[in-house]
């Protein structure tokens, strides 16, 4: 069989979800690469189909050997579909995969992130990378946040996306209500914070809530949280930009989770 050109109908079909609208209404993303694919691919029934070149076919035919379905493509039907400069060859046409958020702060969560009017898809991207580093056990995306399946937000999570429980929910505060009675004690990230990161207790089921790149957390919201915490500036610059202070957030309560885990010693000698 011939590989699908350009103008085929299932090709052309498919690169409408280039389009959040269209996203949204079927509920289906384009997840573009090895990498992203992989991760998709451990996913159950996340993975529709996958489109790959004769060339990716060949040089990833293990992570194809997963999928459901293989179509191939030429290369400028590939290029149509991929949001990289430089495709790799493969995309694959999948089911959104976020949850509700009840199922997210399901259970006892430690560690959950909030995401308030996050815009930028580099920033939430990165974002979900670290919370997963940090095995953070949910994201929430809420207010009028990024589209979780634009492109450039699921090649900047590095396939951290697939890895953890995401919800979608517009209403900031109904969230932050929703992990208080999860048990998290939630803290507001804030420059003007009371309570400084290296001095606050971080051990317990903490929600992180971070806000907007360029304004930060609404007063209302950030008053809300059970504490608004700052990170320590020691030298000249303003402030932190939301993913590297999200990082130095996340990991301070790692560190801690850690610190109260028993001992693995082995007994006296």
């Amino acid at each position: 069989m011939e590989p699908l050109t350009a103008g085929n109908s299932r090709v052309k079909d498919a690169r409408k979800l280039s389009r959040r609208s269209v996203r949204t209404e079927r509920r289906l993303f384009l997840a573009d690469g090895a990498n992203a694919v992989t991760a998709a691919l451990g996913v159950p029934e996340c993975v529709i189909e996958v489109f790959a070149t004769q060339a990716a076919s060949t040089r990833y035919a293990d992570v194809l050997a997963a999928a459901p379905l293989v179509t191939l493509v030429d290369e400028r039907a590939l290029a149509s579909l991929s949001d990289s400069v430089s495709p790799a060859g493969l995309v694959a046409l999948c089911r959104h995969f976020d949850v509700a958020l009840d199922e997210a702060l399901g259970g006892e969560p430690r560690l959950v992130v909030i995401c308030a009017d996050v815009r930028d898809p580099g920033n939430a991207g990165t974002v979900i990378r670290t919370a997963d580093a940090a095995g953070a056990d949910a994201v929430v995306l809420t207010g009028q946040s990024v589209d979780l399946y634009n492109p450039k937000t699921l090649r900047a999570s590095a396939g951290s996306a697939f890895h953890l429980p995401i919800a979608v929910e517009t209403d900031s505060a109904a969230v932050v209500q929703r992990a208080r009675a999860a048990g998290c004690t939630v803290l507001a990230a804030d420059g003007a914070g009371e309570v400084d990161l290296f001095t606050a207790e971080l051990g317990g089921p903490t929600a992180w809530l971070f806000g907007n790149e360029a304004w930060g957390l609404p007063a209302d919201l950030a008053g809300l949280a059970d504490h608004r915490v700052a990170i320590p500036i020691h030298g000249r610059a303003e402030s932190l930009n939301l993913s590297t202070a999200a990082a130095v957030c996340l990991y301070a309560s790692a560190r801690a989770h850690d610190a109260r885990l028993p001992s693995s010693g082995g007994p006296d000698h």
